[in-house]
């Protein structure tokens, strides 16, 4: 173990999905902004490997690091907000830890003992929230426990913290507690109870939060951070007021005002090697919150109903757009209720059309429509992963004079499969883990709006699927106007298409918003809004 690395540990309690992934990433911002080398990772308390099986109605977005590692969408909001790449070792799950300790068993590793959940589960953790500080990369380590204080799943985590704290020494080691203060409108009152059980229930388990956040609608008076102090057992200027703001960006400046990264800095008693660097930050607030134009763009998949579903996409519509001083409304359509009768009316009014990426058949047909009508109405289009299939599909059909043409994973026996397995894929029976994943090269071809938004010959983009384009069709896709401007160096597929006698009709294979961050806009989603825009300026004329 670094014995120079300071490791916070954020819990949370009375509910879930109070945001600590964003209070972990906020005061990731501050501590970078300040000189220190951070890294966020992230504890899922399920015992899935990974989420990469997950339904995302389950549990949002799966997110994917450069090194092929299907994650929690929090660790998007860690490199969105520090700008700096995560991986495998920042996300672990109560499965992975599991699974490590019976094959450790299973090997003989254990020399005939008993196992049992202390101590080898909770040293399996353990060892695992250690990883990152041991690599000497990373002044401080922010871990964020999933879940709530109290939940049965989450108990070995909670043990490991608690142990944690006599393995790294005082001044090593900090925990946060997130916790929700309520209001009864009723009784026009704040109420403190919850936050108190919630603390009693850390207290049991033999940990002593040193801050509380208080995520809260309104401001807690001084008696109630008082209160607050008292009962809890913290510090009065270690209750801190987290209120819900207007967007996940004004978290950092929040709680600069409220002076958490001071309040961790003297705790850990790290010296602060510079003053707060935040002006990039207040910049991109800046023209985030003063657009001087305005689109609306569709994005059509069949997650619709929930956001999370595509959380990097639409966060990278909001770095992208806030770095061409434009609001992007987002109208999220579901691909199932698009036909051919109604297709005008639910895509009527839009700037741009993204079709989302996705698995499976259901909504396909209505993707099939979406792109139909985006190509030939010229409405700027960005069709991502799946969404660049569909397009390439619906080229078959209707240009090329395909009727039957499709992928295999919609129709294995269809006589037209402009989109295949890729050789490898064919003998894989098991799901988890077994797709294309993680960073790929791609060279672009010159003169290509690939190559226009990228501005460099050579690009590197994240991958998850199973499918490609069939290079057997190829030549006939080119020769009919849609052309294949970006190519794996090493494999000769395709990652981009795109249709030259278009305003902007561009399809990637890869998933471009995974490495949008604030201070790092994604290309092709910029390209993709002043698209929009000009196309919305020609329409007005």
């Amino acid at each position: 173990m670094a014995s120079s690395t300071k490791y916070i540990f954020i819990t949370g309690g009375v509910t879930s999905s109070l945001g600590k992934g964003i209070i972990a990433a906020s005061l990731g911002k501050l501590l970078q902004s300040r000189g220190f080398s951070v890294t966020i990772q992230k504890f899922d308390p399920y015992l899935n490997i990974d989420p990469g099986t997950l339904n995302p109605y389950e549990h949002g977005e799966c997110y994917v690091t450069d090194d092929g590692a299907e994650t929690d969408l929090d660790l998007g909001h860690y490199e969105r907000f520090l700008n700096v790449p995560t991986s495998q070792n920042n996300n672990i799950t109560t499965g992975r830890i599991y699974n490590n300790v019976i094959t450790k068993e299973r090997k003989g590793e254990f020399l005939g003992k008993t196992v049992q959940v202390i101590p080898h589960i909770t040293d399996e953790i353990k060892s695992n929230f250690y990883k990152l500080g041991e690599e000497g990369k990373y002044d401080v380590v922010i871990t964020e426990i999933g879940g709530c204080v109290g939940d049965i799943e989450s108990l070995p985590f909670i043990e490991a913290v608690r142990q944690a704290r006599w393995d790294l020494g005082p001044n090593n080691f900090l925990v946060i507690h997130l916790t929700l203060i309520p209001y009864l409108s009723a009784a026009k009152e704040l109420k403190t109870k919850p936050t108190q059980h919630s603390v009693k229930q850390l207290l049991e388990a033999g940990i002593q939060p040193d801050i509380l956040v208080c995520r809260t609608e309104h401001h807690l008076p001084a008696e109630v951070k008082k209160k607050l102090a008292l009962f809890c057992n913290v510090q009065l200027n270690n209750v801190i007021e987290a209120m819900d703001a207007e967007s996940i960006y004004d978290v950092p400046l929040l709680m600069k005002k409220e002076k958490l990264d001071e309040r961790v800095i003297t705790k850990l008693k790290l010296s602060s090697k510079t003053n707060t660097e935040l002006e990039n930050w207040k910049d991109f607030l800046g023209r985030l919150k003063n657009p001087t134009e305005e689109v609306t763009i569709g994005l059509v998949g069949k997650y619709v109903s929930l956001p999370d579903s595509y959380k990097s996409i639409i966060e990278s519509f909001t770095h992208a757009g806030s770095s061409v001083e434009c609001k992007v409304n987002l109208k999220l359509i579901s691909s199932e209720e698009i036909n051919k009768d109604n297709i005008k009316y639910k895509l009527k009014d839009l700037d741009g059309i993204v079709v989302a990426p996705g698995f499976g058949e259901r909504g396909f047909e209505g993707k099939i429509e979406t792109v139909k009508y985006a190509r030939e109405k010229k409405i700027p289009f960005l069709g991502i992963c799946l969404g660049m299939q569909v397009a390439v599909i619906e080229f078959a059909r209707n240009v090329l004079r395909l009727p039957d043409a499709n992928s295999t994973e919609m129709n294995p026996n269809t006589p037209s499969p402009v989109i295949g397995l890729m050789e490898e894929q064919k003998k894989i029976d098991q799901m988890g883990g077994t797709m294309r994943l993680g960073s790929y090269a791609c060279d672009l071809k010159k003169g290509s709006k690939a190559y226009a938004a990228y501005g460099k010959a050579s690009i590197e983009e994240r991958h998850r699927h199973r499918y490609e384009f069939n290079n057997e069709y190829l030549e006939k896709f080119e020769a009919n106007g849609m052309i294949a401007s970006g190519i794996n160096p090493d494999t000769g597929l395709v990652e981009i298409v795109e249709i030259e006698k278009h305003p902007w009709f561009v399809g990637v294979q890869f998933h471009p918003e995974y490495k949008s961050t604030v201070l790092s806009p994604q290309p092709l989603f910029v390209k993709f809004i002043l698209a929009a825009i000009d196309s919305q300026n020609k329409k007005s004329k």
